[in-house]
């Protein structure tokens, strides 16, 4: 026979590991409800293998998809994950998302596509290659209730996010002028140029800092290899008196990928192509007029210690995030189409060798 204090100490621990494994249970089931989207990248090119690694780390790559479907069933197996044929894709229904890293001008169609069979989306940029395709595409996500992300990678740069904070903080003054810089050889692609293919990253930043779309564009370039220009020239006005100067070129000897904003206390540069502890440098200035004559000092630049991290996988965790609190990303399509305007305003044609 057991005794009552027996039974009453039995009880208790019972009860006691009810407990525990109730506080076990809910611990799993709030996990369950953090785990990653299944996401799926179409497209296993250059920026497409990127996204794929990217996800993979991120605990988020449930599938990969491409035309050509060796190499399609080669990153399957190399990051163990299932390979999804394209025509399957768009209604597998295991499917949360898709990142989408295919040529631009298959990127509005297969977007479309995809929200309507209701994933969401993260578009390379540019998302398409004239604005009615671009606003048809975020129209789509907006209709069916769909995350839709553009591929601004550089927006999450460290540096960029910190030189952002130095703005809005005022420790540049106001900005008066922006110039970019975005050099190199190659890529090179037979359906858009220089400017459409580097001038994103650099547009979509600017926009950042000026919070507003430029009043007026002027473009030029210069077509050297074929009829698409290799170097491209972009000057904005903004309001509040902010201009603004891109250059791109995909042929030249040397990299170049710099970023340059001017105020009215200081100036900043974020240079990407430095090392961590030099990308963004600030430099402060006093200009004045003395005796009708015009006087300035500047100092030395101060270097802005900026934590280190990879803008893809800030970027691909902001889109896992948006989808998860349905929250409107960083990036959004509305962004896409505001950087398409200029890009289109800012194209200079030129006529097809005969």
């Amino acid at each position: 026979m057991w005794g009552a204090t027996a039974c009453q100490a039995i009880f208790s621990v019972s009860k006691t590991c009810v407990r525990f494994f109730l506080r076990i249970m809910d611990a799993d089931m709030k996990k369950a409800e953090k785990m990653a989207p299944r996401i799926a990248v179409l497209g296993c090119g250059y920026w497409g293998s990127n996204h794929i690694r990217t996800l993979k780390s991120l605990g988020a790559l449930f599938a990969v998809s491409d035309q050509n479907t060796d190499r399609a069933a080669g990153f399957a197996a190399e990051q163990n994950v299932l390979h999804i044929e394209v025509d399957d894709l768009f209604t597998h229904p295991e499917v949360d998302a898709i990142v989408m890293a295919l040529p631009p001008q298959f990127h509005a169609a297969a977007a479309i596509r995809a929200v309507t069979n209701g994933k969401d989306v993260l578009v390379e940029k540019p998302i398409a290659l004239t604005v009615p395709d671009a606003e048809a595409a975020v129209k789509a996500a907006r209709d069916n209730g769909r995350i839709f992300m553009v591929g601004h990678v550089l927006r999450f740069h460290p540096a960029f996010e910190r030189l952002l904070e130095l703005i809005k903080a005022g420790d540049l003054g106001d900005v008066r002028y922006i110039h970019s810089h975005r050099l190199g050889l190659g890529k090179f692609h037979t359906e858009n140029d220089a400017l459409w293919d580097l001038a994103p990253h650099d547009l979509s930043m600017i926009l950042a800092i000026t919070g507003t779309e430029p009043l007026e564009v002027r473009g030029e370039g210069a077509a050297v290899l074929d009829h698409l220009s290799d170097f491209a020239h972009l000057h904005m006005r903004f309001p509040n008196n902010i201009r603004g100067h891109l250059f791109a070129s995909r042929l030249n000897p040397y990299r170049e990928r710099r970023l340059t904003v001017v105020g009215t206390k200081a100036m900043a540069v974020f240079d990407d192509m430095e090392q961590w502890d030099k990308k963004l440098a600030v430099y402060k200035h006093s200009i004045w007029q003395d005796n009708g004559q015009w006087a300035s000092t500047t100092e030395e630049p101060t270097y802005v210690k900026i934590a280190q991290g990879m803008p893809l996988t800030r970027e691909c965790q902001n889109f896992i995030d948006s989808i998860n609190t349905r929250s409107e990303p960083v990036t959004d399509g509305e962004e896409a189409i505001r950087v398409l305007r200029i890009l289109t305003a800012g194209t200079v044609a030129h006529d097809k060798a005969s």
